[in-house]
């Protein structure tokens, strides 16, 4: 597979088959991320992956948290700036109404977007996670080089056939993981990415996000 077919394809997966994934072929999938790119060679990610019981165990406490604080834990790095404004917003709500027509649930069914919702604490099914654990004392361009690995993690996952889904929500739970996977005193985790081999047959993955068309996102000067 080359570099573009696997940027064209990739999307969130939300839908897994149950097949695992070998601790060799994930130790391997690791080890060919390491080469991210990274400012300074810095390296400032570090990755906590979990399947089996040590992934039903975090799916465990998630939900003893949620069920008695349904919005998370207090955060001072929020998922989206407060006021997220245009057309940033319009986007975000965009992808959401997008999601709910492919699952075929009603705008005005409230119960069942929280039911879905909650799976994002299930890893929608995947047979492993991994949590991307990044040091608080890191600059923005440190996280952005994190991200770069994030990416690169995902179209190395494109490439063995899996798919990947980016979880940002489990930040509103950082005080809980940090405490049961014993990070570092400055350690966090940024996000949690669900891995696993897709389910082709699942509504929700024929979603496919909208993107701003070129001329809205860049200007081309000196051509």
């Amino acid at each position: 597979m080359d570099v573009s077919t696997a940027v064209a394809q990739r999307i969130s997966t939300r839908a897994f088959k149950p097949d695992a994934l070998s601790e060799a072929d994930v130790r391997e999938w690791l080890t060919a991320a390491q080469r991210a790119p990274s400012g300074g060679n810095v390296q400032p990610w570090r990755v906590i992956v979990v399947s089996g019981d040590a992934k039903d165990a975090v799916i465990a406490k998630a939900a003893e948290v949620l069920k008695d604080s349904p919005a998370g834990q207090p955060t001072d790095r929020a998922i989206y700036p407060k006021d997220l404004w245009e057309p940033h917003e319009a986007r975000r709500r965009r992808v959401g109404e997008m999601m709910y027509e492919a699952l075929e649930i009603p705008r005005s069914d409230r119960a069942a977007k929280l039911a879905w919702f909650a799976n994002n604490y299930r890893f929608f099914g995947a047979p492993a996670a991994v949590f991307i654990v990044i040091d608080e004392r890191m600059g923005h361009g440190q996280w952005g080089h994190t991200g770069m690995y994030m990416q690169t993690l995902a179209l190395l996952a494109e490439e063995r056939g899996w798919g990947t889904c980016m979880q940002e929500c489990w930040g509103i739970l950082r005080p809980m993981l940090k405490e049961h996977f014993g990070l570092g005193e400055t350690e966090m985790v940024w996000c949690a990415m669900a891995v696993g081999v897709p389910d082709p047959d699942h509504k929700v993955n024929s979603l496919r996000a909208e993107r701003a068309d070129l001329d809205e996102i860049a200007e081309l000067k000196g051509f």
